[in-house]
């Protein structure tokens, strides 16, 4: 069960699942935009650090997983705090749709309820892996 601060979208959710029902099902990248709770040791320490290892064993089980995170350092245009902005790859949008049921999601996103503030995730074209332009 997802912490209610990191409940999917409904409507975006239906239209995974339309796409995964379709027979034409393809890869998805995930962009992960989010923001963590004071205390939780971002960047590199304490359950932040609990959430991200666990997060990289965790992925794989239903595609390849994070394909890179960043730090987010300033922002240029808007008002969007966020400290980091993780890419995280699927295989197809059933596989996404797998990830909360999947051995170990349990852990999973009572990691995340205890690190993640704030959390927006976008579902971009993962149809180029590795990306080429």
């Amino acid at each position: 069960m997802l912490p209610t601060k990191l409940t999917r979208n409904e409507d975006e959710a239906a239209i995974i699942q339309a796409v995964a029902d379709s027979g034409n099902d393809g890869p998805v990248l995930m962009l992960n935009l989010n923001r963590y709770k004071p205390g939780t040791g971002f960047p590199g320490g304490g359950v932040y650090h609990d959430c991200i290892t666990g997060l990289e064993k965790f992925l794989p089980v239903v595609g390849p997983g994070i394909l890179w995170r960043h730090a987010v350092h300033g922002q240029a245009v808007g008002e969007q705090k966020l400290d980091e902005i993780l890419a995280a790859w699927y295989p197809s949008h059933q596989a996404f749709l797998d990830l909360s049921s999947a051995p170990g999601s349990e852990n999973n996103y009572r990691l995340r309820g205890e690190c993640v503030e704030y959390a927006v995730i976008h579902r971009c074209s993962g149809d180029r892996f590795p990306f080429q332009p």
